[in-house]
């Protein structure tokens, strides 16, 4: 079924909603939890101990700000600098979905944009999500694949975003990304004009601030508003 007509402008109108996963599809703890399993192991290789709360205050600096990589941050503050790739490495063994960690409006939203708009899955991700997707029914509603191991390429990238435009054929004025980074995802896809909407969730800061909340074109706080946000973003009343 082709999209909708919408009420306002040709240039309002949106065919294709790009998604993001860890956030808005999956809760984020699991890659919170993989780090912090990988930041212990190779901090007792040397002797030494990551505190739990000390490592969640460095999650939510990270978080707070929006910028920055969070695996440099643990690795100074618990390792060296140097261990970065190693850091990353380690956590990436650890890094999956469980079924628990979907959001529970995740299915009920996307059966509701299903058919209206072309869906797509923009991520920093591993290949294997796209295994957790199916398991979980995400992937029964995505036509388009975006996943940056794949594409060779992460957000904020710009040919990450450029590589779902071509493969639904969509210009950027038609398209909307949902996600729940400042830095990659909102501005990322600001800059190759697209429109933006901000889960405030996960990896989005634990307090936004007023000033965060005004970069995205809409902020929303579940997916279960995301119908009604781009309802808005495309003149609707």
């Amino acid at each position: 079924m082709p999209p909708q007509p919408s009420p306002g402008s040709e240039n309002d109108r949106i065919d294709l909603v790009l998604l993001d996963v860890g956030g808005p599809i999956y809760d984020d703890k699991a890659y919170r939890d993989a780090l912090l399993r990988a930041a212990r192991e190779l901090a007792a290789e040397d002797g030494r101990s990551v505190d739990e709360a000390e490592f969640q205050q460095v999650y939510d600096e990270r978080r707070q700000a929006q910028g920055g990589s969070l695996r440099t941050a643990v690795a100074e503050r618990f390792l060296t600098a140097q261990d970065r790739q190693r850091l990353s490495d380690r956590a990436e063994r650890y890094w999956e979905y469980p079924p628990s960690a979907l959001h529970a409006d995740v299915l009920p939203t996307l059966r509701e944009l299903a058919g209206r708009y072309k869906l797509a899955v923009v991520a920093n991700q591993r290949a294997v999500v796209v295994d957790a997707l199916r398991r979980d029914g995400v992937a029964d509603f995505i036509d388009i694949w975006a996943v940056s191991e794949v594409v060779g390429a992460e957000k904020p990238d710009p040919r990450i975003f450029q590589h779902a435009l071509r493969e639904a054929g969509v210009e950027p004025k038609n398209a909307v990304h949902v996600g729940n980074r400042l830095d990659t995802d909102v501005r990322g896809a600001h800059r190759v004009g697209l429109r933006t909407v901000w889960v405030v969730r996960g990896e989005a800061p634990p307090e936004p601030t007023p000033e965060q909340l005004a970069e995205p074109d809409v902020a929303v706080f579940s997916l279960a508003e995301l119908p009604t946000a781009l309802e808005r973003l495309q003149g609707a009343e």
